[in-house]
């Protein structure tokens, strides 16, 4: 008997950085997508990097705002917990954050974005747009937190989807070989 699983996608991840990232990268220079996607140092160097990041999630399957934050919520805590750094302040932001997604249901194509600033990187907006409904976004101003959440979409084999990781990998070494 086999037994198969079945994996559903509910989103879809685009990754925008600026392209002076690659001046951030430069020990990586040289090295194939497939070894970038089996190195974390590369992907927290991504992340540490002081430059404007933007990641666009779009709902390709419905789902409830509170499932969608679920498990980013768990995943935050627990790493933050783990690194000693989760506080009074932590909890307040990212209660903030689950708040914003609660009561919120996502249909098929709304847009979920995230803008890191590389000016303020303690500093994260955090966008919404469902259809027909007005663009609704929240600021999250804790450090700790916004990291987190960056290292839960461009965090290398800790990070939430593969695809995305393998993809960015391909993407910056082949920037990296220019």
């Amino acid at each position: 008997m086999e037994i198969h699983f079945l994996q559903i996608k509910f989103t879809a991840i685009g990754v925008y950085l600026e392209p002076e990232i690659a001046s951030h990268l430069q020990q990586w220079k040289g090295k194939t997508g497939a070894e970038l996607s089996q190195d974390d140092a590369f992907f927290a160097a991504i992340v540490s990097a002081p430059v404007e990041k933007y990641l666009r999630v779009v709902v390709i399957k419905e789902i409830k705002g509170s499932q969608y934050m679920l498990q980013l919520e768990s995943w935050v805590r627990d790493e933050l917990a783990a690194a000693d750094k989760y506080e009074d302040e932590e909890e307040e932001a990212l209660e903030k954050v689950i708040e914003f997604f609660q009561s919120k249901y996502l249909k098929q194509h709304s847009v979920i974005t995230f803008h890191f600033s590389a000016t303020t990187p303690a500093v994260a907006e955090i966008g919404l747009e469902i259809e027909g409904q007005k663009d609704m976004k929240i600021k999250v101003e804790n450090g700790n937190v916004v990291e987190m959440i960056q290292k839960w979409y461009l965090g290398g084999s800790r990070g939430v989807s593969p695809s995305t990781t393998q993809s960015l990998a391909t993407s910056l070494g082949g920037l990296l070989l220019q």
